[in-house]
């Protein structure tokens, strides 16, 4: 067995990585002044190992453990190796096929829970480890059993659990500027896991953000990579113990993942699994700075981009996964792919891709994909195209961090320290942590003298975030875009509202609750909740920053207090900063909060003053990026990263900020609302097969000859939807792009396209899809019954794929197609997960 770090010199000249002339098939660069000029030649995303800092990784494997773990993989037929480089989703796998076919490791994805259930209790959890567990150790058919390990995002604690404690998103972390803070929330996030019997999160995320445009920015602590870098040893400490600490489970500790190599905050235009198109100086100085620490606090598994740099997918990218990485960075632990990102990079599928393997990758995240890629990559073995000494090299690197884990010793989940010990989930401790943070992340923006709030008088919070603790918490939290949640699903957790209440009821005074900013008696002071609405990957791409329009209603609730002669306070609930100069304009104080997780109570700590009127705590965040003067971030900053006021700022006039208009702002998968498609997007009325077709820029129209008539309705706001009333035939409503819409990547993941619908009259059929240029489309029935009220109906991207839709290139994203007299209107048209009615794919 070779292992790849000792192939380095031979793999490495100049500075360039060159395909090994032990790959077979492979053609070994020629050394010295020739190289140069093959590089050029091999274009760009090629990096250069040798401008990068190298580290040593501080992880040594004892002479025993290496000795029991090469005993293992000499007993391990070809079989048992490949099942260890494949890790499945809990949505599709059992524990009879983790023993068949010998997986190195399951997940669960943001909307899988055990046996079928994401929102089941704790226990069920445990009890699916232990099942997995036992699958993976059994020998009953000669295998080695090696023990299966569960990977998890647990990104701001152990967020899939009902009754964990949620802390800030890392947005709001970042603002804190506490590494101390940081290993804390680690140390219970790695507690609140082996609660529920899961040895990995995938953990922490340490992006460096530069367009917060970009959906997951919230991920990311901040766009100062230094910043960033002094959280990430901090954090992985926290969760691994020291940077050389062996037995984790015999300690309450799990195995991290950094993620994600390398530059998935650096994308042109913030695009979700986008390109970096930059320097690679910039992605070495900006992006690469935080896996220093990472390193050198022993972090275990890393994991792999998405994104491409220069063109070039990350997780084919041989140069910075083995030669930077591995072999400059000197990374001990092995490397895991995202999410089906394999089936990205170029000439690889789903199905197929051991280019991956080959550039480094050490484990496939194949949720559910896993068998194809389980037997191709066999079948690769078999003919000798995957060379062994890679395989090999991969599954020591697996059985490494495994043996370091402890997890050959451990025994089953439910066995081991700290496992079903109930209490540790969303224990007092725990929550008192995640309201520390809470306190420590806010930052004043704005105060004319109305904050703190005395205790004594009547206060009023209004707004639509003020009573909703998913709102607070954002995406990543039970489910996967933490949508589709109440109250009930958060046992013990505070509401912002629940902890103002407290607060003023505990100084004597009394709070009111109204969305609206209604009151029967007038209030001393008002506060006003508002901001995002919670999305992670993909639903969270925008195509401005600013606040989507629909959002804003509570600026008038703001502007009717204040011409009441009633303080207003305005606290904005956000995973990245905004253009909300309404709001700042209007408001007498403004509080960002970021997404606080489950302890609403930090904020009226900061907030609501003492019974003598003092600040019980003071405003110590400031910001982490910088806040946008226009919804365009070129236009400069109206606050600089690092901005933040205190109880101790001198108040200064304000003077009033210019405003624009935001009427097209949303977010950039929100195809049709408020009555009109997206810009670029045209609204369609035609047949089928007949070419015949009108585009509807204004109400009422006609179409069809006069078969179709279009009017306004109302949904959500006055004339916000569209009515369409057929009175015969087949007729079909459609949305285009002025380009193909490629929607490969929503595909991979659980995203559906939604369409909410209201009905009058039902045609005798309906049916809901998508077209392509080419002729191909994609249909599946489509239920409407009359008098239901409005419905938000979801097709799953998959099903319309599987269907035989061009999903890389469709002319018309939606297409509604009915027969017969029908009578409806479509509210909205959009990308989502949480439909209320979820179409099946005949």
């Amino acid at each position: 067995m070779i292992d790849r770090r000792s192939m380095a010199p031979l793999c490495l000249v100049a500075g360039l990585l060159a395909s090994c002339a032990t790959t077979p098939g492979a053609t070994a660069l020629p050394a010295g002044a020739e190289l140069a000029g093959q590089a050029e030649a091999l274009g760009a995303g090629i990096a250069h190992p040798a401008k990068w800092p190298a580290y040593t990784y501080p992880v040594k494997t004892p002479p025993a453990q290496e000795t029991m773990i090469e005993n293992i993989l000499a007993r391990m037929t070809l079989e048992e190796k490949i099942g260890q480089l494949v890790q499945a989703d809990l949505c599709c796998v059992t524990p009879d096929e983790v023993k068949r076919y010998n997986l190195g490791s399951i997940l669960v994805g943001g909307n899988s829970g055990p046996y079928g259930d994401d929102l089941a209790p704790p226990p069920a959890w445990l009890k699916a480890a232990d099942d997995f567990y036992a699958a993976s150790v059994d020998t009953s058919d000669g295998g080695v059993g090696v023990p299966v390990i569960w990977g998890i995002d647990a990104v701001h604690g152990n967020s899939n659990i009902i009754g964990a404690t949620l802390f800030p998103h890392n947005v709001g972390l970042g603002a804190a500027h506490d590494p101390a803070l940081i290993e804390t929330i680690g140390r219970a996030t790695a507690e609140e896991i082996r609660v529920t019997g899961q040895e990995w999160t995938f953990a922490p995320t340490v992006t460096v953000p530069q367009d917060w445009r970009w959906g997951r920015a919230y991920e990311g602590y901040s766009s100062d990579p230094e910043l960033v870098a002094s959280y990430v040893g901090a954090m992985v400490r926290g969760l691994q113990g020291a940077p050389d600490n062996q037995d984790l489970l015999a300690g309450p500790y799990v195995i991290a993942s950094t993620k994600h190599f390398l530059a998935d905050g650096g994308t042109k235009n913030g695009v979700d699994q986008g390109d970096a198109q930059i320097s690679e100086e910039e992605l070495r100085d900006v992006h690469g700075v935080p896996y220093g620490p990472a390193i050198e606090n022993g972090v275990a598994t890393v994991m792999a981009s998405f994104s491409s740099w220069q063109g070039r997918k990350m997780t084919g990218n041989e140069s910075l996964l083995t030669g930077v990485l591995k072999d400059r960075m000197d990374f001990g632990g092995f490397i895991v792919t995202d999410w089906n990102a394999h089936g990205q990079v170029e000439g690889c599928s789903n199905d197929s891709c051991p280019q991956a393997l080959e550039a480094g990758v050490d484990m496939y995240m194949a949720p559910d994909t896993w068998k194809p890629i389980y037997t191709d990559l066999l079948a690769k073995a078999k003919a000798g195209t995957i060379p062994m000494e890679r395989i090999d090299n991969a599954v020591m690197r697996i059985l490494r961090v495994k043996a370091r884990l402890g997890v050959f010793d451990a025994g089953k989940p439910s066995s081991r320290p700290l496992s079903g010990e109930w209490g540790r989930l969303g224990s007092p401790e725990h929550r008192a942590i995640a309201r520390e943070a809470v306190r420590k992340s806010l930052v004043l923006l704005k105060n004319q003298g109305v904050l703190p709030i005395k205790p004594g008088g009547r206060l009023l919070v209004a707004g639509e975030g003020m009573d909703d603790i998913a709102r607070q918490s954002g995406g990543w939290t039970i489910s996967w875009q933490g949508t589709g949640l109440d109250n009930s699903q958060f046992p013990g957790a505070t509401s912002l509202w629940t902890g103002l209440k407290n607060a003023v009821e505990a100084g004597g005074g009394s709070a009111v609750m109204s969305a609206d900013g209604s009151y029967s008696t007038k209030p001393d002071a008002a506060i006003v909740i508002f901001g995002e609405k919670p999305y992670a990957e993909f639903q969270g791409d925008r195509a401005t920053l600013a606040l989507d329009a629909a959002l804003t209603g509570p600026y008038e609730t703001m502007r009717k207090l204040k011409a009441q002669g009633i303080p207003v306070v305005a606290v904005m609930i956000t995973g990245r900063p905004l253009y909300v100069n309404p709001a700042l304009n209007t408001a007498d104080a403004f509080v960002v909060t970021w997404l606080p997780g489950s302890e609403g109570e930090g904020l009226a700590d900061v907030l609501i003053a003492d019974a003598s009127g003092n600040p019980r705590h003071d405003f110590t965040g400031t910001l982490p990026a910088r806040w946008p003067r226009t919804p365009d971030i070129a236009d400069g900053a109206l606050f600089d990263r690092g901005f933040g006021l205190s109880y101790a700022s001198s108040a200064k006039p304000w003077t009033p900020l210019a405003e624009v208009a935001v009427g097209s702002a949303g977010d950039s998968r929100v195809w049709f609302s408020g009555g009109q498609p997206a810009s670029s997007w045209s609204l369609l009325v035609g047949g089928t097969g007949t070419g015949e077709e009108t585009r509807i820029t204004t109400v009422p129209a006609a179409a069809l000859g006069g078969r179709a008539t279009v009017t306004a309705t109302d949904y959500l706001k006055q004339e916000g939807g569209r009515r369409f009333a057929i009175s015969g035939g087949t007729a079909q409503v459609a949305l285009r792009n002025f380009d193909p819409v490629n929607l490969d990547k929503e595909t991979n993941a659980e995203v559906s396209m939604l369409v909410t619908l209201k009905v009058w009259d039902a045609p005798d059929a309906a049916r809901i899809g998508a077209a392509g240029g080419d002729g191909k489309e994609a249909f599946v029935n489509l239920p409407m019954t009359a008098g239901t009220g409005w419905v938000r109906f979801g097709i799953p991207l998959k099903c319309l794929r599987q269907r035989g839709a061009p999903m890389a290139s469709l002319m018309k994203p939606f297409v509604l197609e009915t027969t017969g007299e029908a009578d409806y209107a479509i509210g909205e048209v959009r990308l989502g997960t949480d439909a209320e009615v979820s179409l099946p794919c005949q």
